[in-house]
């Protein structure tokens, strides 16, 4: 078995698991990886997704970073909710009380989020968590608005019809059933590239297979109708895009539009033969534009002082 296919199917045991509690009541898992005191990251996931998502990166960066990692609400080891409980409020909500339940008052991170993982710093963009514990942002093959508009999952000419169909695909309540050779054929055309390799895509099927249907489609609505272009300008630190050159869920167009428009920003950077799963399919650079991030943006000192100033509190 390759160390990489074992990377994804066993992901790194944390130092300490607790439960953070949203506005509403939701109980969010969250998982804190890594030596107390070090420089922190904090992990978003995207739709479909779970903690597991992040092994490769969770496993490099835990030497010598705190990283946090947590289910989006209805995923993973977080519980579902009622029907009014998704929406990118509360995406926003829930990251909110993330960041207040693992980092010392004061303390800086680095953020980063896959896909609705990205979505969920957008719409968190104006949010004082976020000011206050923020230090530079990472957004993995993301958008910020018209998702079925511009998806290419579907292969059919642009316009109202594929716009419509996209909509069902997303919200369709048929069950993904058992990774198969078929469902892995399936995903790896409508989620990753083709240079991504076989191990890769079978820990992202195992991933994406075990997502509870009712949170499925629930975010699937809420992707449908995503607009988000407003926190995109709210995001006011220094961010850095990522995005897979053969992605149909969020195309490189989404990627284009939002480093435009990103108040810091850092560049964004294509990956050829990539699709929408870059995190897993290219796990070495995700995992070193953090690293760079971290360098750059927060310092041990800082980091140090909060972790001291919390201790006395």
């Amino acid at each position: 078995m390759s160390r990489l296919l074992h990377r994804a199917d066993t992901p790194p045991v944390p130092v300490r698991e607790l439960t953070a509690v949203s506005v509403d009541g939701a109980r969010i898992h969250v998982e804190l990886h890594g030596p107390d005191g070090a420089p922190a990251v904090v992990l978003a996931h995207g739709w479909t997704c779970n903690t597991h998502f992040w092994a490769a990166q969770v496993r490099d960066l835990a030497a010598d970073h705190r990283v946090v990692v947590y289910d989006q609400r209805g995923h993973g080891r977080t519980p579902e909710v009622g029907a009014d409980g998704y929406g990118t409020q509360a995406l926003a909500d829930d990251l909110e009380a993330v960041l207040r339940a693992t980092l010392a008052p004061g303390q800086k991170a680095v953020l980063a989020g896959h896909s609705m993982g990205g979505m969920t710093l957008m719409a968190a963009a104006g949010r004082d968590a976020v000011r206050e514990h923020g230090a530079a942002v990472l957004l993995c093959s993301t958008g910020s608005s018209r998702l079925t508009a511009e998806s290419l999952v579907l292969p059919m000419r642009a316009g109202a019809l594929r716009t419509r169909l996209t909509e069902k695909v997303l919200g369709a309540r048929a069950p993904l059933g058992p990774v198969t050779g078929i469902s892995r054929a399936i995903l790896k055309y409508a989620t990753m590239g083709r240079g991504s390799a076989p191990e890769r895509v079978d820990a992202c099927a195992r991933i994406v297979h075990a997502c509870p249907r009712k949170a499925r489609v629930a975010w699937g609505h809420v992707l449908a109708e995503l607009d988000l272009e407003s926190g995109v300008r709210e995001l006011r630190l220094p961010t850095a895009v990522i995005a897979g050159a053969e992605d149909r869920l969020t195309p490189p167009v989404h990627a284009r539009a939002i480093e435009a428009a990103l108040p810091q920003s850092l560049g964004l950077t294509e990956l050829t033969g990539m699709g929408h799963m870059t995190p897993v399919e290219a796990p070495e650079v995700v995992t070193a534009k953090i690293r760079e991030l971290v360098a750059t943006y927060v310092t041990a000192d800082s980091t140090a002082q909060a972790v001291r100033e919390e201790e006395i509190a």
